[in-house]
């Protein structure tokens, strides 16, 4: 099958020009569309407080995404919370340490971070033993993390701080007979499509998916992958991309 229109389910990225995607779209002939399939709500401090967590009992903060991060200083600044100077950051990624950066002055505080891998982030928090640690999420958070918190035996508190919803918008906007490939981040990417499609078919269309999750969200809902990653080599979305296509042409 020849791939010409494919569908990302994330905003277009700043500066898309000098972008990996652009990148793509040159040297493949792609029609590249960049669509949201979800939406985030905020958790107000009204909502929150019934959780009855009080965020200054823990010296350390787990950031999975930036949204995490964003939601987490939005609550913080509703609650008139000021987070003391010597909490601890633990991000699973570099790029979410830096973005973390946006609401902390580097220096000023310690951050620790991984590189897109959960194990990574386990070892940084093992040598913090004593840390008390919080984990901002969604309600549908990566079941996968916490069952590793678990698994080595890590005592971590889950604060719901914002809801991933699917984006009816979605419906309005996209025609899934349009698109070769559908590139998803997340499981609740999965989710929108088969709630804003419920009579999707996959068809023969390429399905990417990134991430242990969306793999399994993608599997359960009866689609095939044809491209998958992190892998050893395989480090961005766009690489994925670049590589199935030039298998395909072979």
């Amino acid at each position: 099958m020849k791939v010409k229109n494919v569908i990302i389910s994330q905003p277009q990225p700043p500066n898309y020009e000098k972008s990996p995607y652009f990148d793509l779209s040159k040297k493949h002939g792609l029609n590249i569309v960049f669509k949201k399939f979800i939406k985030i709500e905020p958790v107000l401090a009204q909502e929150f407080r019934r959780s009855k967590i009080n965020i200054t009992d823990h010296t350390a903060i787990i950031f999975t995404c930036n949204n995490a991060v964003d939601h987490f200083f939005r609550l913080c600044k509703e609650m008139r919370i000021m987070v003391p100077e010597t909490t601890k950051y633990f991000c699973v990624s570099e790029k979410t340490a830096f973005y973390l950066q946006k609401y902390v002055q580097f220096r000023k505080r310690k951050i620790f971070h991984g590189k897109e891998n959960a194990e990574e982030l386990i070892n940084n928090m093992k040598k913090h033993p004593t840390e008390k640690f919080l984990m901002p999420c969604t309600e549908d958070h990566k079941q996968e993390i916490v069952s590793l918190f678990a698994a080595n035996k890590i005592p971590v508190r889950k604060a719901i701080i914002y809801k991933t919803i699917s984006d009816s918008d979605v419906k309005a906007t996209v025609d899934p007979k349009e698109f070769d490939m559908f590139v998803f981040f997340s499981p609740f990417g999965i989710k929108s499509l088969f709630e804003n499609f419920p009579d999707f078919n996959q068809n023969g269309k390429i399905i990417a998916a990134w991430g242990k999750t969306t793999q399994k969200a993608a599997k359960e809902a009866g689609l095939n992958i044809n491209i998958f990653g992190p892998t050893d080599t395989i480090t961005s979305m766009p690489n994925a991309i670049d590589g199935f296509l030039e298998k395909s042409k072979k």
